[in-house]
């Protein structure tokens, strides 16, 4: 890595320490602490979510014509004012101003990053580059929540401003050093369809390829990390019969298997075509869901069912390490010169969609509807394998298994058959 890329990820860490490190405790922040009631708290998250989805949109333009930097410090600016006044905040209309402010600045640092570590890698480097910020987002939210644990006291609003205020010297510091930053502009993939100037969405929609990610994106958001914290959670508390510390325990083996498998699994990945790994990834989560219809429609016994439930949450774990470093650098490679910013921008603003649509979803039916529940996500994670099938008859070759382009047989576009296949012997 280069002075840029190592600033780039000391970013992504600390912006996801940042994450981790207040939002787990807003609910009890906001209702209990600062005694607003659990509808204002409801509201607050809901917040986060909608102003993602309101600013997204314009920070792909943002980001196309002023570049990823600017856009990165005033996101993280507007963080640290964001973070700050909720820490000060004792009212419902102050609080709800506040976290449009934080949920704002933290939606637009996603494709932001991601732009510039497109500008700084390469064709050959960026699938080791964007696993590096999976797991270092990750190792940021784990760190992230258990600092923040023990800093705060649900008896004390001073424990929870002090917690605020340090997340938002973080964001400070960090726009110190991302303005440190030089990066260039980064080789493509030759060959990609669509490469005109401008970047107006009608292009976008265009991009047949890019399309099909959208939905195949939103289809994975919504199936795995749109159902952890709701539908799959309640499903494994009323269905499963999981205690709180056994839930617990799941998400930590869900992070404790991304952060061993994430770079056992790369060489595996940068060998294999892209749309496989994807099909590959539907058929894990479609066993996982499968374990989970064990652990709460399945006649064992209590510890079987607890097993089972950690089990399910590592096998998305094991999912979402081989998504890593196939997802966010096809998007880069699908995005004409240029635009990448927009790209990232329009797969954020999908993620968001899927986020905020998964969890009304999938909650209620987890909590009451336990054998559709499973059903149905188990079909949605075989529609996954499905359109990752289809996604890759769009995709050229250098797209698909970027290994190829070090191959002299393959020079732009489509290579022959025989010679892709003898790349790949």
């Amino acid at each position: 890595m280069g002075a840029a890329m190592r600033r780039i990820h000391v970013g992504n860490a600390l912006s996801a320490f940042g994450l981790g490190f207040t939002v787990p405790y807003l609910y009890v922040y906001v209702a209990q602490v600062r005694g607003l009631g659990s509808m204002t708290a409801g509201l607050v998250l809901a917040v986060f979510a909608v102003a993602a989805l309101i600013v997204l949109p314009f920070a792909g333009r943002a980001i196309v014509r002023r570049g990823p930097l600017p856009v990165l410090l005033v996101a993280l600016v507007t963080a640290a004012l964001g973070a700050l006044s909720l820490g000060l905040s004792a009212s419902a209309a102050t609080v709800l101003l506040s976290a449009a402010a934080l949920g704002a600045g933290q939606a637009v640092m996603q494709p932001a990053l991601a732009t510039m570590i497109v500008d700084c890698s390469t064709t050959e480097t960026r699938s080791r580059a964007f696993a590096m910020q999976f797991f270092l987002q990750n190792l940021g939210l784990g760190v992230g929540g258990l600092i923040g644990g023990h800093l705060v006291d649900a008896t004390s609003a001073s424990s929870f401003t002090l917690l605020f205020a340090i997340e938002a010297a973080m964001f400070l510091v960090l726009v110190a050093v991302m303005a440190t930053v030089r990066s260039p502009r980064a080789p493509r993939v030759e060959g990609v369809p669509g490469q005109a100037s401008g970047g107006s969405w009608k292009q976008l929609l265009g991009n047949r390829a890019m399309v099909q990610l959208c939905v195949l994106g939103f289809v994975l958001f919504f199936a795995c990390y749109g159902q952890f914290e709701s539908g799959l959670s309640a499903y494994g508390v009323e269905a499963a019969g999981i205690t709180t510390s056994a839930l617990g325990t799941a998400l930590a083996a869900n992070t404790l298997v991304i952060v061993i498998a994430q770079f056992a699994v790369l060489k595996f990945v940068e060998r294999r075509k892209r749309s496989r790994v994807i099909a590959s990834v539907g058929l894990i989560w479609a066993v996982a869901w499968a374990v989970a219809g064990y652990a709460g429609l399945g006649h064992g016994s209590q510890t079987m069912a607890t097993a089972a439930f950690i089990s399910t949450y590592a096998l998305f774990g094991l999912g979402e390490a081989m998504l890593s470093p196939t997802l966010a650098p096809l998007v880069a490679d699908l995005a004409p010169t240029g635009l990448a910013g927009q790209y990232n921008s329009a797969f954020a603003l999908v993620k968001q969609l899927a986020l905020a649509i998964g969890p009304a979803v999938g909650g209620p039916l987890g909590a009451s509807l336990h054998a559709p529940y499973i059903v149905a996500f188990l079909l949605f994670s075989l529609g996954i394998t499905v359109l990752a099938v289809r996604l890759g008859r769009q995709l050229t070759d250098v797209q698909n298994q970027p290994s190829l382009a070090r191959s002299r047989v393959v020079t732009q576009g489509r290579a022959p058959a025989d010679a892709v296949a003898a790349a790949e012997a």
